[in-house]
């Protein structure tokens, strides 16, 4: 038996007046009631602006330097206090090459205790410390310059590390000077109160 049509009339009506559930799920909901982000800059984008800086220019230097001082000395035969020369070296290129990369893909911030507003006093701490440790390998690299200056005579047979210790020297002294340089770069950011690094 059919229901009498006021009756549907009526239920017709309660579905029209009924609130219209939205569509989606609940996250779908909350993504459309929360405010519209500030996109995000591309990552080429700050890659090149990384490059283009003065910091992103004297990592490069510092890493290319770094490089040609510690494979000038482990390609040939050292001994002595050229171990630390080796050991500030490498630990300085390794460290620098970390600082580079996590400041080129802006990733600073994933460095816990060290990452974040802290970045720039932490770039600013090991650039003091290795400017600081290439001082004393400068000297030790001079010194065994000149001990082995007799060697450089065309009458000298043996093997001559003089050059060797020449070209690590003046890699040292490069090395110091970039460093030394990220110094003053980054302690005039900080004394600008600016918490970036470039």
């Amino acid at each position: 038996m059919a229901p009498p049509t006021s009756h549907v009339g009526c239920l017709q009506l309660a579905e029209s007046t009924r609130p219209v559930r939205e569509k989606g799920t609940e996250s779908d909901r909350r993504r459309r009631e929360m405010p519209p982000q500030s996109p995000q800059p591309p990552v080429r984008e700050n890659i090149l602006k990384f490059l283009k800086s003065f910091l992103g220019i004297i990592r490069i230097l510092q890493i290319v330097f770094g490089a040609g001082l510690w494979v000038t000395i482990a390609a040939n035969k050292y001994e002595g206090s050229s171990h630390f020369v080796l050991f500030v070296a490498v630990l300085f290129w390794l460290l620098t090459l970390d600082l580079f990369f996590l400041t080129l893909l802006d990733k600073q911030d994933l460095v816990p205790f060290l990452g974040g507003e802290r970045w720039l006093p932490t770039n600013l701490a090991h650039d003091v410390a290795a400017a600081v440790l290439y001082l004393p390998a400068i000297g030790i690299m001079i010194y065994k310059t000149g001990r082995n200056s007799f060697c450089t005579l065309e009458q000298y047979k043996h093997s001559c590390p003089y050059k060797v210790y020449l070209t690590a020297a003046v890699f040292a002294c490069l090395c110091c000077l970039v460093y030394l340089l990220s110094v003053i770069y980054g302690a005039y950011r900080k004394c600008r109160g600016e918490r970036t690094v470039f």
